[in-house]
């Protein structure tokens, strides 16, 4: 065995080009592997962590107010652990060198420091002093985005008066790991955040000292939720309960579990396909060195050489291969997995997010591409081994000539005698070829998967931001207004136009599927705030009845024509029958939408508002925020501007790192794959080129000759590229259709020409190599014959 050694020595020293190459294919698999599941794991196990440490509450309710014996028959209901009232209040804040508003979410705490649900882990500072009515705990992502610190003070209206909040610390929630606002897409640490405020400080400043107004709520293992908020609604109903739900359904948890179970689905996708491509790379490279190398098998085999030693002298070829690109792979996915952690640390707040990496997965990924390797090389292989001695010695039997397809229908007068060579060998070895386009093919579906998610969330935010909601900024009432307020908004500073709004909380239930989410009344053929279909044409708002969502509709089961049960979750609660006019492809959210008017008629009241959408005067903005900040009947204000922007860093910058990480694995994907081609057909054709060059074919025409033939082969993968790619891209849309935001299947003109350009570059960079190596090509050495 140790001349085989020295062979596969020779071999891999000789091939070292090629082998970099496929390595380094192996490599961009295996990192992103280990990047996205090392991260996938590492976020997965600090929630679950989290949540059992601190206490995550696993059912929560809001409602209006209800006394504290009411508690009693809540801690009686079968299942119920442990029950935790709380007074929640939104108010408006004045954030020091912020012009705009911002939003605060007061949450009452103990006034000493004990175990309860959804506990504190307090980062920096100290806990709140009994008696001390004007201090308070605040998030930490609030206090960084604002630069805020121990002993700083914020003002808020606080039930209509004006009061100074101080901060002595900073702490984090289980509740509040993605701080985010009930019917809010995305974050904006800016400008909402959570403030722990004693239980009898905020209980009295909003006259519910010996009430509450919000739940949370601990079960016995093996219960049921859906008993127990079942029989929680029926108690909190008269108290103006506004429909509990289980931790699922809680936002920040549910945000953060979708992220988790996308990059998980990511994880899947993504590195299957770079190993699928390095398995079918090592399928052609071991096939096509296996016949130049006939004569060396039959003498090994002569010499006594079993089919095992032979075998597994071709396998270790591979296995080589598979080890350099795993260990190049590991490197680079613990380095990636690590930076992705340490930005999911700028939206997900965990008081600890350890990178935690197992060798079971680095074993495991190494494990999965070698495996992939050997059943890409296996086919070779086995041809290597069945060869006899006696006809591997002799040459490969000359392929069967024939005219060419262009010689048949009489054109072969329009090529050059170059032409007819290269159309000629194309055409007689048609399962080659077929392989080389199919290769280079996926290396440009690669290149346009890795500009997909740039293409996508660019499209999203045009149709979502831009063309559908066109707002300056959105204001929202603290309590539902009468239609006279239009008038009171329209003469606030600066404002151009506006557009009043309805959102009524409902659950909808179809069967035994329910959610829970607010129904929008928009106004008739409004200019700020309107739905569009899938070619973006306007959609009209029906006269009766409920426009979904189709993701909503999914999730409901329910079809357009049928009836939705609405169950009202304010006022007198009432229960509605709606009809549903049709689902709307929104692309951020769930939401459901109404005529302003037709909600007013269902709700049994007059022309009522609860917010409204303004086009401003950007000059006026100051003066705007300003009265806002002071005016007690707005409980919180949007700005459009600023949930692009949000939008941009949480969602498009994060896609946009992995999204040029991945371009750049598919880009030496790319030169990989046209690189081989070309090294491999040089190696094939050594023989025949240098009799061309004999029989007086100068050095540029044989160039010509086999870079011309790569080159049509590249040309004919290009629209098999795109065909391939844009199935990918499907596929991933699908992956990310989450409740969050939907990425549709786009792919811009842009993304074709890049892909395009990238591979032609590798074609040009692999044709300067390969014409290096046939200007020194040695033409005795390659016509000698093997007898």
């Amino acid at each position: 065995m140790k001349a085989l050694n020295y062979k596969l020595v020779r071999d891999l020293w000789k091939l070292r080009g090629q082998v970099i190459a496929i390595a380094l294919v192996v490599a961009c698999g295996i990192a992103i592997f280990i990047a996205m599941i090392s991260a996938y794991q590492s976020l997965a196990s600090s929630q679950s962590a989290y949540y059992q440490q601190y206490r995550l509450a696993q059912v929560f309710a809001q409602l209006k107010r209800a006394p504290e014996p009411l508690i009693e028959q809540i801690q009686a209901i079968p299942g119920v652990a442990q029950v935790q009232s709380r007074v929640v209040v939104d108010v408006t804040l004045d954030v020091p060198g912020q012009k705009e508003p911002a939003i605060g979410r007061l949450v009452s705490v103990p006034e000493q420091p004990i175990p309860m649900l959804n506990d504190l882990f307090i980062r920096q500072g100290r806990y709140l002093e009994p008696g001390r009515a004007e201090e308070v705990l605040v998030s930490e992502a609030f206090a960084n985005a604002n630069h805020l610190k121990m002993g700083d003070r914020v003002g808020a209206i606080i039930n209509g008066r004006w009061q100074q909040l101080s901060i002595v610390g900073i702490a984090l929630s289980p509740e509040y790991v993605y701080e985010i606002r009930a019917g809010d897409v995305l974050p904006d640490n800016q400008r909402f955040g959570v403030f722990w405020m004693g239980r009898k400080a905020l209980g009295t400043a909003f006259n519910l000292d010996g009430a509450f107004n919000d739940l949370a709520l601990s079960l016995s293992p093996q219960t049921n939720p859906e008993a127990v908020i079942f029989q929680l609604d029926q108690l909190l109903k008269p108290y103006g309960g506004f429909g509990a739900y289980e931790q699922a359904d809680q936002i920040s948890t549910k945000f953060v579990t979708d992220e988790i179970t996308q990059l998980r689905s990511h994880a899947m996708i993504v590195p299957s396909i770079f190993l699928a491509i390095a398995a079918f790379l090592l399928h052609i490279l071991l096939s096509r060195l296996i016949g130049t190398q006939r004569d060396q098998i039959a003498i090994l085999k002569a010499f006594g050489y079993s089919n095992w030693s032979v075998g597994w002298h071709f396998l270790k070829l591979v296995l080589v291969i598979v080890f350099l690109g795993g260990a190049i792979g590991t490197g680079v996915g613990l380095w990636m997995g690590s930076g992705m952690l340490k930005m999911y640390t700028q939206y997900y707040h965990f008081p600890n997010l350890n990178y935690q990496i197992s060798l079971g997965l680095v074993l495991g990924a190494i494990a999965i591409s070698a495996s992939a390797a050997i059943i890409g090389a296996f086919v070779a292989v086995r041809h290597a081994v069945s060869l006899p001695p006696a006809e591997a010695m002799r040459p490969e039997p000359p392929a069967h000539f024939r005219r060419t397809l262009m010689e048949r229908l009489g054109l072969q007068s329009f090529l050059s005698p170059v032409g007819r060579i290269i159309l000629r060998n194309l055409e007689r070895k048609p399962i080659q070829a077929l392989l080389s386009i199919v290769g280079i093919a996926l290396a440009i579906a690669m290149l346009i998967v890795g500009r997909y998610s740039q293409d996508a969330i660019s499209y999203l935010i045009d149709v979502q931001f831009r063309l559908m909601q066109r707002e300056d900024v959105t204001i929202i009432f603290n309590e539902p207004r009468s239609a006279s307020v239009r008038y009171e908004v329209d003469h606030l500073p600066g404002v151009l136009y506006s557009e009043p709004f309805r959102i009524v909380a409902v659950r909808f239930r179809n069967q035994q599927y329910t959610h829970q989410l607010g129904i929008q009344g928009l106004v008739e053929n409004g200019q700020l705030h309107q739905l569009v279909d899938q070619q973006l044409n306007p959609i009209p708002l029906p006269i009766d009845g409920i426009l979904l969502t189709a993701k909503l509709g999914e999730k409901l089961h329910i079809r357009t024509g049928e009836t939705l049960t609405v169950e009202v979750l304010e006022g007198d609660r009432p229960t509605r029958y709606v009809k549903v006019a049709g689902l709307v492809d929104d692309l951020v959210g769930l939401s459901a939408y109404m005529e302003r008017r037709a909600l007013n008629r269902l709700m049994q009241e007059g022309e009522t508002s609860s917010g409204a959408y303004l086009a401003v005067d950007a000059a006026q903005l100051d003066r705007l925020y300003a009265l806002l900040k002071q005016t007690p009947a707005i409980a919180s204000v949007n700005l459009r501007k600023t949930t692009i922007e949000r939008f941009q860093k949480t969602i498009a910058d994060t896609r946009q790192i992995m999204n040029a990480v991945e371009i750049v694995f598919a880009c030496i994907i790319a030169f990989g794959v046209v690189y081989n081609a070309a090294r491999i057909a040089l190696s094939e054709r050594s023989r025949e080129l240098a009799t061309l060059r004999i029989i007086g074919f100068s050095r540029v025409q044989i160039a010509v000759v086999l870079l011309g033939e790569q080159a049509a082969l590249t040309i004919a993968a290009i629209p098999v590229g795109f065909l391939v790619g844009y199935g990918l891209v499907v596929l991933l849309s699908i992956a990310y259709n989450t409740e969050l935001y939907r990425l549709p299947p786009i792919v811009t003109s842009a993304s074709y020409a890049f892909a395009v350009i990238v591979v032609t570059s590798a074609a040009f960079i692999s044709g300067l190599i390969v014409r290096r190596k046939l200007d020194h090509l040695d033409l005795v050495a390659v016509l000698k014959t093997r007898e």
